[in-house]
Order: C-alpha cells, then structure tokens, then sequence
C-alpha cells in the first residue's frame, strides 16, 4: 500500500535501538501517553535505548525477551513524499520511501494512503 507524506517528519532519534530475536533488555518504561503499548528500553551494556513495541517483548520483572529482530529506526520525510507501506504497529507504519529508498518508521497520522 502507498501513501503520501501529509506532514513533515522528523525524528528526535539520532541512534535508534536495534535488538535481536532473544536478546535480554531492561524495561524503563512501560507505556506513552502518545503511543500506547510500547517499552522504553536500554541494552543490557548500556550502549543504546529506545522505544520497543510490548508485542515483540515477553516480559519477565523489569526485564524483557525480543520475540524478533526489531530497529526503532525512523525516517525523515518531507510533505509530499510518497512511502510504500511494509507493517503497521501501534501507530506507526514501517515504511520504504521512494524519495530516498530509505526504510524506517513513520507515525501513521502524518500519512494519508493513496487509492
């Protein structure tokens, strides 16, 4: 499915977390007011954190099991531009931008599909 970019965006993320399937996490943080049903997450050594979707997390106490490889990697795009959709996941689309071919996360309010 495509969709074009209807505002702007701009992630505040310069080194996304990217986690392998069975990876052990720390969970700092367990939802978002915006977003809902995702973790804040850091490494187990410290060197990265982000937002984590609780879908592909089993949870055990404050930690966590990645149930798949996952990067929070999102994408910068501009108004106009045209992104084919790959997966949906609690707001937010993973996506393939033609402009740039590059791929990562947009919030799915900032897109519109085209038919």
């Amino acid at each position: 499915m495509n969709y074009i970019v209807r505002e702007t965006y701009k992630t505040e993320f310069s080194k996304p977390i990217i986690v392998k399937q069975n990876e052990k996490i720390f969970i700092e943080k367990e939802t978002d007011e915006e977003y809902e049903n995702w973790f804040f997450c850091k490494k187990l050594d410290k060197s990265n954190s982000g937002w984590i979707p609780e879908t592909i997390i089993v949870k055990e106490d404050n930690y966590g099991i990645i149930t798949e490889d996952y990067s929070a990697k999102e994408l910068n795009v501009e108004k106009g531009f045209i992104v084919k959709g790959i997966k949906e996941l609690n707001g937010w689309l993973w996506c393939e931008c033609e402009n740039t071919n590059e791929i990562g996360w947009i919030p799915i309010k900032n897109l519109k599909e085209l038919v």
